[in-house]
């Protein structure tokens, strides 16, 4: 990254979780996502629901060209690309063509209507920073 200073990684052998080291992505996944989502073993009396009243559903209003465009305009452009390596400064020169931004209005507003999140939408990609100064870095909680 260009923006920071340069910085030597301590060598690391393997991250640990119950004293067992992650060497697959799957183990890797698993306790990182233990250990940040603490809440997930918590017990919970679900029949709290049930005394929520129901309340009434409102209707999506279409997304516009405007819209999309004002939203688009403010993220910066030097932001990470997600999975489909797209960047925003691409997806800001795709709007300014009519067609494309007219194509995008047509897929994303039957989206909202059905509630439909096409799995594409759902996942990101996850960089893990060190923290600086940590004695060990074999911890999840290390970074």
């Amino acid at each position: 990254m260009n923006w920071i200073k340069k910085r030597n990684l301590p060598v690391v052998k393997a991250i640990k979780y119950n004293n067992c080291p992650c060497l697959e992505i799957n183990d890797l996944w698993n306790a990182l996502h233990s250990t940040f989502n603490l809440a997930q073993n918590c017990q919970v009396n679900v029949n709290i629901l049930d005394k929520i009243p129901d309340k009434s559903t409102k209707e999506w209003p279409p997304f516009s060209k405007e819209e999309f465009r004002k939203a688009i305009a403010k993220y910066n452009n030097s932001s990470a690309s997600g999975p489909d390596k797209l960047s925003w400064s691409h997806l800001k020169c795709i709007i300014n063509n009519e067609a494309c931004l007219g194509n995008i209005i047509i897929i994303a507003n039957p989206c909202f209507k059905l509630g439909l999140w096409l799995s594409h939408f759902k996942s990101s990609t996850l960089i893990i920073i060190p923290k600086p100064n940590k004695e060990s870095y074999d911890s999840p909680k290390s970074f």
